[in-house]
C-alpha cells in the first residue's frame, strides 16, 4: 500500500497531473468516510463500477457535502445493466460506459422522463476481448451516430479499460487506438462535436495514458490503497 493517509496520497496525485487533466476516485467498494477524505483533499469527482453503490455513497455523503458546499460529479466507471438505468440516470452526473445502442436507448428514454441530459461516454473494448464490455473499434462510429439522435444524451467522448496487465507499457498500443477514434469523431462533426473527454489509464497505468492523451483519469488502488476485491 502507498505511505501516507487517503489524502496525501488524493493531493500528491492531482499535484502530479497535468493541467486540464480530471482525476476521477475509483470508489467501488470504498466507504463514504473514505470518499470523504479523499474529497477533502481535492477530489472533485468520485466514479462507482456498480449504480446501487453510487446511489449509497451519494446519499450518505449529501447532506455534508450540502453543508461544506462542496461540489462532486459522480461518474459511472462500471458496464451499466439496462434494468439500472433509471437508478443511474437519476445517481449519477456522466456515464463513461455506454456500449450499444440498446443502453443508450434505455439511459435517454430515463433522462427524458425526468427532463435530465446526460453527457455519456462510448466505451470502447480498444483490445477486442471477449470477457470484457465496450463497443469494438470498428464499431465506434456507427454507435456514435445513434447516440447523436438521441435528445437526452450528449456524446462527449471515449473511454477505454485496455487489457490488463503488471506492466503500463503492454496498454500504450490501446490507449494510443482509442486517442486516433477519439480525434475521427471530434472532426467528424457528429451531433453538436463537442467530443471533450478520453477518459484512460488506472492507477498503474494513469501515466502512459496521459502521455498518450487522456484527460480523465480512473484512479482507485493509489489514493485509497489495497483492496483485494479491487483492481482500479
Amino acid at each position: 500500500m502507498s505511505e501516507g493517509t487517503i489524502g496525501d496520497r488524493v493531493r500528491g496525485v492531482i499535484s502530479s497531473l497535468p493541467d486540464g487533466v480530471t482525476l476521477v476516485g475509483a470508489a467501488k467498494m470504498r466507504t463514504a468516510e473514505e470518499a470523504r477524505e479523499a474529497i477533502e483533499a481535492g477530489l472533485t469527482a468520485i466514479g462507482h463500477n456498480y449504480v446501487q453503490q453510487a446511489v449509497a455513497m451519494r446519499q450518505a455523503l449529501s447532506p455534508w457535502l450540502e453543508q461544506s458546499g462542496r461540489k462532486v460529479d459522480w461518474h459511472l466507471i462500471g458496464h451499466l445493466q439496462r434494468n439500472k438505468a433509471a437508478k443511474a440516470a437519476a445517481a449519477v452526473d456522466m456515464i463513461e460506459t455506454i456500449d450499444s445502442v440498446r443502453i443508450a436507448r434505455a439511459v435517454n428514454d430515463c433522462c427524458n422522463a425526468t427532463g435530465k441530459t446526460m453527457p455519456v461516454l462510448i466505451e470502447v473494448n480498444s483490445g477486442r476481448e471477449s470477457a470484457k464490455a465496450g463497443v469494438p473499434p470498428e464499431g465506434v462510429m456507427e454507435l456514435a451516430v445513434e447516440i447523436a439522435k438521441m435528445p437526452n444524451l450528449r456524446l462527449r467522448g471515449l473511454m477505454t479499460m485496455g487489457p490488463v496487465s503488471g506492466n503500463p507499457e503492454d496498454a500504450r498500443p490501446y490507449f494510443r487506438l482509442t486517442k486516433e477514434l477519439f480525434d475521427r469523431l471530434s472532426t467528424a462533426e457528429i451531433g453538436d462535436g463537442e467530443m471533450r473527454w478520453l477518459s484512460m489509464g488506472m492507477s498503474n497505468s494513469y501515466r502512459t495514458a496521459i502521455e498518450e492523451g487522456a484527460n480523465i483519469v480512473r484512479i482507485g488502488t493509489k489514493l485509497f490503497g489495497e483492496r483485494s476485491t479491487d483492481q482500479s
